[in-house]
């Protein structure tokens, strides 16, 4: 019996919306805020992310630093990683974690912090204090 116009639109349309509400259910984590502390020396992340619980825990993973034209701070960016990046969404968290930038490999910088799937935030590090 073939199906009607009718009954495939609402197929498709049940289809669009299952894909979007698997878009907005898949978690990520995103930044509130970013900025540097000069009087620590560190770089202070707030981050919103989707889980189980509030502990999640962050790290930076730096890049290269690409040197830019004389007189012009480098650019580097750091991939920032969740250590629960698999932990089910299910509840809204807020965090801030603080980075010590000792082992930052340049400075000053124009710095590029990404977080999956693709959000970013930009601030400069000025040379070390």
């Amino acid at each position: 019996m073939p199906i009607s116009r009718r009954a495939r639109a609402a197929a498709g349309l049940g289809a669009a919306v299952l894909a979007i509400a698997g878009i907005c259910v898949a978690a990520a984590d995103d930044f509130v805020r970013a900025h540097y502390d000069a009087s620590t020396d560190r770089l202070v992340l707030t981050m919103q992310y989707l889980g189980t619980n509030p502990h999640h825990g962050f790290s930076l993973h730096w890049g290269r630093c690409k040197a830019r034209t004389a007189g012009l701070a480098s650019d580097l960016s750091a991939r920032v990683l969740d250590d629960q990046a698999e932990d089910p969404a299910e509840m809204p968290f807020v965090v801030t974690t603080r980075f010590s930038l000792t082992d930052m490999p340049c400075r000053p910088v124009k710095l590029t912090l990404w977080t999956a799937p693709r959000f970013f935030y930009v601030l400069t590090i000025p040379p070390p204090p």
